[in-house]
């Protein structure tokens, strides 16, 4: 199931970037012969200059010039890390939002089934609920013949497994959030000694000679920046959900044991 996320997420983005980038050369194909035809139906009267019309583009035309200009080899190593990042980022959250539950109602129905048909109706409870929360359940509730110790120690043992699967992931996409930025700073070394070359080729230092090198710089530095950026956001939102499913495992897990305490005080007496 995890897997399956990770690659409709990935297929989903790679759809959707092929598809911006299809759309906006359908446009200027499009856009190309009217533009022609205007030029040749407007006089141009004596000497005096027509001003042309200047549109502004869209922010995502905008994005894939800069992307164009900042040169495909570097550029494409950025996006495909990004789009790498965001697809581990974008299955994780799906993950942890799905191993989301409300503890307080399904403390309920197990203390409910205790009192009605045993640990072994609590079970049915915990292996018909999704999420890690019941599954330390049903761990904790398979080892009550053992003792209440033994209920704690497999609580504790197999929560720590829980916490390994939901960290799953998170190694890459710290990989990426650094590799963006080194990607970005590689390619403007790149841009640099390329406008050295031509500065070198052209033996004196024109602006126009060095123009092409230093904006190829400057854009992949930028575009490793914000790529980073955004896998950080993300990155620190899936912390977040992973602190706040620990506490309340760690809390659901305590009133468990409380109630099984006083299971065994009733059954006793």
């Amino acid at each position: 199931m995890k897997k399956l996320i990770s690659l409709l997420t990935l297929a989903g983005l790679l759809t959707f970037a092929t598809a911006t980038f299809a759309q906006d050369e359908k446009t200027e194909e499009q856009a190309a012969p009217a533009q022609t035809e205007v030029a040749q139906d407007e006089p141009v009267a004596g000497d005096e200059t027509v001003p042309e019309a200047t549109e502004e583009k869209p922010f995502h035309q905008q994005l894939k010039i800069k992307i164009i200009e900042g040169g495909p080899i570097f550029m494409g190593f950025l996006l495909v890390a990004l789009i790498l990042g965001l697809a581990i980022a974008f299955e994780r959250i799906i993950y942890l939002n799905l191993a989301t539950v409300n503890t307080k109602k399904l403390l309920t129905k197990i203390e409910n089934a205790l009192n009605e048909g045993g640990v072994d109706a609590a079970m049915d409870v915990c292996r018909n609920t999704r999420g890690p929360v019941a599954s330390i359940f049903y761990q904790g509730l398979s080892r009550y013949p053992d003792g209440i110790d033994m209920v704690e120690k497999s609580v504790v043992s197999y929560g720590s497994v829980q916490m390994g699967q939901m960290e799953k992931g998170l190694t890459w996409i710290s990989l990426f959030i650094a590799l963006l930025p080194m990607l970005g700073f590689m390619g403007t070394v790149i841009g640099m000694i390329g406008a050295f070359d031509a500065i070198e080729a052209a033996g004196d230092i024109n602006p126009a000679v060095v123009a092409g090198g230093i904006k190829v710089a400057l854009i992949t530095t930028v575009g490793g920046l914000i790529g980073a950026m955004i896998l950080q956001v993300f990155y620190n939102y899936i912390l977040g959900k992973i602190d706040t499913l620990v506490n309340t495992m760690e809390d659901a897990s305590i009133s468990l044991v409380d109630i099984l305490v006083d299971y065994e005080r009733k059954a006793n007496n």
